[in-house]
């Protein structure tokens, strides 16, 4: 899959992503950070889901009808372990990820809003 991670998202879940074979960039690589709007442009023009720490997106997404390809939304996972929760996440949702899903994710709770 292709994935735009959000600057919060932990560096290292790029590493393990990439090696899991996902088509993956991080926007803390971005000399400066354009804000929310034009990160979520980006991923869509991209064609990749974004996945953050951040619940703007999805707000963006849902009452402004901002387009977007999928976002996952960690919700206090970890640093460290936020590479492997969105592995299973892509591994157990893909087909609603496809179908631009916001999926929220929790310890011990997924929520998946799909698109209208």
């Amino acid at each position: 899959m292709r994935l735009m991670l959000d600057t919060c998202v932990w560096g290292g879940a790029l590493a393990d992503l990439t090696a899991a074979g996902h088509d993956t960039i991080w926007t803390g690589d971005w000399e400066t950070d354009p804000g929310d709007r034009a990160i979520l442009k980006s991923a869509y023009e991209q064609d990749r889901i974004l996945v953050t720490l951040d619940k703007d997106f999805g707000e963006r997404a849902i009452v402004y009808g901002e387009p977007h390809c999928g976002i996952i939304r960690l919700v206090n996972i970890p640093a460290r372990q936020q590479g492997l929760y969105c592995l299973q996440v892509l591994r157990k949702y893909a087909e609603d990820l496809d179908r631009k899903a916001i999926v929220t994710v929790e310890k011990n709770r997924v929520r998946v809003r799909l698109a209208d």
